[in-house]
């Protein structure tokens, strides 16, 4: 009480605090014929049209129930020709509030090589460890390239 009072009578002025509320917004919705993910294969066809004929990075997230059906994908960034931010602050706040079991991550390479870079290897790894702490599983980080080329960093044995 004497900590309100002194800071009602000095002349630091007073902290205002939001009320906040968190929610998940749907911008729109695809149907998924396979319903269940079960190879990147499948991860890449249904990002193939977020990902391919782009000029620049973009890095997605693919959340997925128990059941490993996909309940959301999210765009966590666009980046620049050679580069996209994936910090995982920004790809696991969608999976939380999606109640994710698991998630892929996928990002393209405009140049049309899909080969891992150093920092698309270390994001992975940092990715699976945040992952393990919240309890959300990473199941692959693939890169999708040009006509039809793409690396699972989980069937290739990088992760």
């Amino acid at each position: 009480m004497n900590d309100i009072l002194a800071t009602k009578t000095s002349r630091t002025p007073a902290k205002r605090v939001n009320i906040v509320r968190i929610q998940m917004v749907k911008e729109a919705s695809l149907l998924y014929p396979t319903r269940r993910v079960r190879m990147a294969s499948d991860v890449v066809e249904l990002f193939r049209e977020f990902l391919q004929e782009t000029d620049r990075e973009q890095f997605f997230l693919l959340c997925l129930n128990t059941k490993n059906e996909p309940t959301a994908i999210h765009a966590v960034s666009i980046g620049s020709l050679d580069s996209s931010i994936a910090h995982p602050r920004e790809v696991f706040k969608a999976a939380i509030l999606a109640n994710s079991a698991s998630v892929i991550v996928a990002h393209n390479h405009p140049s049309g090589d899909p080969t891992p870079s150093n920092p698309d290897i270390e994001v992975t790894k940092k990715l699976q460890e945040a992952g393990e702490l919240l309890g959300i599983t990473l199941l692959d980080h693939i890169i999708v390239g040009s006509e039809g080329a793409y690396y699972s960093l989980k069937e290739r044995g990088d992760m």
